[in-house]
């Protein structure tokens, strides 16, 4: 594995701004009802990670194009962490701000969605 510590790093920061932006300002109120129960989520919550999966596109088109489809590995995985933490039968459940549990919830979210990242920046410095 030889690659630039400039590129590696480049793509942290590019990947840590990229999360920023699509969980916070581009995450619109309608969006925030992919903790609805039943099927209700669905719609918000594609839309939400359709924006991930968008920026994360345009940086593997960046990089490496022939790689465009980790925009959907990121979409999945996202779509299925956001909605095992928003479900109200999964870690939804643990909404009480107040409480541990809903900062547990949050941060292993956050973790997994980082650690998506960093599995999508290896691929592209390594193929």
């Amino acid at each position: 594995m030889d690659f630039p510590v400039e590129k590696l790093f480049s793509l942290l920061v590019l990947f840590q701004i990229k999360h920023f932006i699509a969980d916070f300002p581009l995450q619109r109120e309608y969006m925030l009802k992919k903790a609805m129960p039943g099927w209700n989520f669905l719609l918000p919550l594609s839309l939400h990670c359709s924006v991930h999966a968008f920026l994360t596109l345009l940086i593997t088109l960046y990089v490496n194009p022939s790689l465009w489809w980790l925009a959907l590995v990121d979409f999945g995985i996202h779509f299925t962490m956001d909605r095992i933490k928003s479900g109200p039968r999964y870690l939804g459940r643990f909404n009480d701000r107040n409480k541990p549990g809903f900062w547990n919830a949050l941060g292993f979210d956050q973790m997994i969605h980082h650690l998506t990242h960093y599995s999508i920046i290896y691929t592209l410095l390594t193929t």
